[in-house]
């Protein structure tokens, strides 16, 4: 029988601000290291990709024309963040031949977690319709997402596009990247600190967690967590593995030295791992 755990387990388990001493030190570099890539550019910023408030993203577009395209979405557990702070992931694949598109989401609570999981969804299908502008190839979108954005990276892989759009071809998204992952969102809602902003219902948890749903038809999920991640962070990431087969997840790796914070700092580095990793997936 698994064991059972109180809130204040969950809590500790998913605060990783208190879990890494110097994260308000990652979150502050990220956003100058930011602010250097958009001023670097090119760059095309918060265009709409629909009507709704926070329904914008970023372009750094492609050094060539009909590149790969990944589209990056950004965590802070649904409720923080913004995609100006992770324009620093841009120079890094743009540098490699890559078209690159951040979005942003709206907030909790002011939307609840599906909701973001659609904004999601629109913003790709915006990516396919317009990113051959911007010298992206429409049939070659990865998407990558760190924290909550793993999560919401994985449902665009499992996405059934043609429901949302007739346009859309069925494998609009080719691959996708869960950087610390969470893939089940039934503990989130065990955690006080987290459950009093994103308001998270059973029918939602249902709705939400990829590793709950069927296992796509179409593409490839790379899933990755820092070693010194918690133990429910290392066994999200199992999870998905689990859920959906070793055929749709053949990769799965726990990066050493790395925690929740630094391990997104291993996917702009070209001699990481993860970042090759990246690439493979981009080149697939």
């Amino acid at each position: 029988m698994e064991r059972q755990h109180d809130d204040g387990w969950h809590d500790r388990m998913y605060d990783n601000r208190a879990l890494v001493p110097d994260s308000a030190g990652y979150l502050a570099r990220w956003a100058a290291d930011s602010a250097l890539a958009r001023e670097a550019g090119p760059c095309e910023l918060d265009l709409a990709y629909g009507d709704q408030p926070g329904e914008t993203l970023d372009v750094f577009p492609a050094p060539a024309p009909n590149v790969p395209v990944l589209v990056f979405i950004h965590g802070g557990y649904w409720r923080a963040l913004d995609k100006s702070d992770h324009s620093f992931i841009a120079p890094a694949f743009t540098r490699d031949g890559a078209c690159v598109v951040v979005p942003n989401y709206a907030l909790a609570p002011a939307v609840t977690v599906p909701q973001i999981v659609l904004q999601m969804v629109r913003a790709v299908a915006w990516t396919f319709h317009n990113v051959a502008r911007f010298g992206g190839n429409p049939n070659h979108i990865t998407v990558a997402g760190h924290s909550a954005g793993g999560q919401l990276a994985a449902m665009l892989l499992a996405c059934q596009w043609q429901q949302q759009d007739a346009r859309l071809p069925a494998k609009t998204v080719c691959n996708a990247l869960a950087i610390s992952g969470l893939h089940d969102l039934e503990p989130i809602m065990r955690a006080p600190f987290l459950q009093q902003t994103l308001a998270l219902t059973p029918q939602q948890v249902a709705q939400a967690s990829p590793a709950r749903l069927p296992a796509p038809k179409h593409g490839t999920l790379y899933t990755v967590t820092g070693a010194d991640e918690s133990e429910e962070y290392l066994r999200q990431n199992r999870l998905i593995q689990e859920r959906w087969g070793v055929r749709r997840v053949p990769v799965r790796e726990e990066m050493p030295g790395r925690n929740h914070f630094s391990v997104l700092d291993a996917l702009v580095d070209p001699s990481h791992r993860l970042h090759q990793m990246t690439l493979d997936l981009l080149r697939a």
